[in-house]
Order: structure tokens, then sequence, then C-alpha cells
């Protein structure tokens, strides 16, 4: 039984992810600054530890085999953009003291969580923009300083691999969506948004939801099955350079709220927000290198991702809110 550490294992693809590796066998250690929101802990070993200091890095990645670096500071688009430094200086200190940590403890292997924000926000600037390549993230001028984090992130994991035998894996993730993650409070991203926004019409009875932007950027949203089993396959592989993980079928943001509306049963209009932020105008995945280096792409539709995620937005919302439309 091998034994590994997840790294932001209270998080939301962190606790899939340890959920998953327990199935598998695996003794897993968890390091997180909290404890899990809305699930227990699956796994073994859990340290409430803060990242951005050297000596709990050294201690998590003790005794282990492999390290799963998932652990950051993130946000949807209205947390990022006002706490850019912060977000910045936090994941910088986070990955420097896990990269030498994983130095220092001898870690065979270990997996980076990077981003499809790190790819040139140019490349991005027209809804009719092609779906993006590796390559496509040189020359350098990532989306959001958070895209930047994880650029640098993605150098210093292959520095340490160049310099050492740790065996490197580093998936760019494509907006992943499902249960367990943020679904408020400003961190969610746009498919949890939507799926409050629509559950709160639907118990208030209102007419119509807000968008930020025009709703005519286009995304392809990755389901968090989908988003695990892509990690464990890679970590299985030999390939140990940047690899795009989501899927390949971008939609609007008017799109996936109207199949959220049909999910939820409850249609009403839509409105616009030109004044909020919208970020890039299309971002889509090519997955030709996925498909050759692991024999598969994400299989679990939009709609089929959403009929799971919707029913559990829902209910937290009528927890939070149900009340107040008595009142």
């Amino acid at each position: 039984m091998k034994r590994v550490c997840v790294t932001g294992s209270s998080g939301f693809i962190g606790t899939h992810l340890v959920r998953r590796l327990k199935a598998e066998g695996y003794w897993v250690r968890g390091v997180d600054v909290k404890l899990p929101e809305f699930a227990p802990f699956a796994g073994d070993d859990l340290l409430l530890s803060d990242l951005r200091d050297p000596d709990p890095a050294q201690v998590a990645l003790a005794d282990v085999d492999a390290v799963y670096h998932l652990a950051c500071e993130m946000g949807g688009i209205g947390f990022t953009l006002p706490h850019s430094f912060d977000q910045r200086l936090t994941n910088s200190r986070i990955d420097q003291n896990v990269a030498a940590a994983v130095r220092e403890q001898r870690v065979e292997r270990v997996f980076f969580a990077s981003s499809a924000c790190v790819y040139n926000e140019t490349l991005q600037a027209e809804v009719t923009a092609w779906p993006l390549t590796e390559e496509d993230a040189y020359p350098a001028q990532p989306d959001l300083s958070y895209g930047w984090t994880k650029l640098m992130g993605e150098q210093l994991l292959q520095d340490l691999a160049h310099d050492t035998q740790v065996g490197i894996r580093i998936f760019r993730f494509h907006n992943v969506y499902g249960e367990l993650g943020a679904w408020d409070g400003g961190r969610e991203k746009a498919p949890a948004a939507l799926c409050r926004k629509v559950a709160l019409a639907k118990l208030r009875g209102d007419d119509h939801i807000t968008i930020w932007g025009d709703g005519e950027q286009q995304r392809s949203f990755m389901y968090v099955d989908d988003c695990v089993e892509g990690i464990r396959r890679l970590m299985d592989s030999t390939y140990a350079h940047p690899l795009n993980l989501g899927r390949d079928d971008a939609v609007s943001i008017n799109t996936l709220a109207r199949l959220i509306m049909d999910v939820a049963g409850y249609e009403c209009a839509i409105e616009h927000d030109l004044s909020q932020p919208q970020g890039v105008r299309a971002r889509n995945s090519d997955n030709s290198r996925l498909r050759e280096v692991l024999g598969w792409t994400p299989q679990i539709d939009l709609r089929a991702g959403l009929e799971r995620t919707y029913p559990w937005i829902e209910q937290r919302v009528t927890e939070k809110y149900g009340e107040q439309t008595h009142v």
C-alpha cells in the first residue's frame, strides 16, 4: 500500500481525490488550513497546517511516496481580481515550500494542479477563438495574476525535475465543477454560481437571474469525477510535461444558464450586468495530446454533470434561504 499526501485536501477537488485514493487502497495524509466544509475527511491523517510556512510542508511530506499538490488560494473572477497580490504571494509561498519539501523528503513523484489560466490571453480575446494547445502558454501572457502563479509553479517543478530524480505530472484544469465545492461567497465558479442563482429564483419565484457580462463568453466545463479520473491516469503514466485536462465542447454562459434552468425545471429571464468582469471571451481545451498520452478524454457531458450538481446546490440554497421566503 502506497503512502500519499494530498495538499489542499479539504478543498473541492481535494475532497473527491482523497475519497478516490482511499477507495484504491492508498494510505492518505491530507494537509489544509481548515477542515472539509461539506463532507468528513476520508483519509487516514489530516494535518491542519499552513503551507505558506516551510516547516509544515516538511512534516506533511515526510514518509510519503507521492504528493498530489492542489493547495492554492483561488476563487471566481469576482474574488481573484481584488485579491491579486495576496493570491500571488500565497500561492508562490505554498508552491516553493512544497517543492522544497519534495526534494528534502525524497518524494518519488509529485502531481501539480495547474490551470488553463496560464494560457496567453491574447489568444482568447474573441468568441471564435480556437481551442488551446499546450504550446499556447508561451510567449507568456496569462489571464489574471492567478494564471501567472500557476505558470511559475509549473516552471518551479520542471526545474526540480531537471535537478533531481523526482517524477512530475502537471495538468492544466479547465473549469471543474460538481458537488462539495464552493457555491456562494465569491469563490464559486460559473456553474456553481448559476446553479445558486437559478435555485434561489426558483425558491423565491423570481422572474429573472443576472449574469455578469453579455453571456456570450465561451467556456468548457468538466465534471469533477472526470477530473479525478484524469489525475489518477496521469499519475500512473510516464508523461512529465504540462497537459490539458478539460472537455473540448465549449458553450456560452447564456447556454449554460438555460441548461441549468432546464435541469431545475424552472424557466426565467436572463438579465446581463455589463459592469461586472467576465474574463476572456473564449476558452476551450484542445484534447489532442491528452488523447494521445492517456488514450482517454473526459466522458461526462455537461448535462449529466449538472444533473448531479444542481440538486446538491439547490439543497444548500434551500437550507440557507428557505426560511427567508416565509418572512
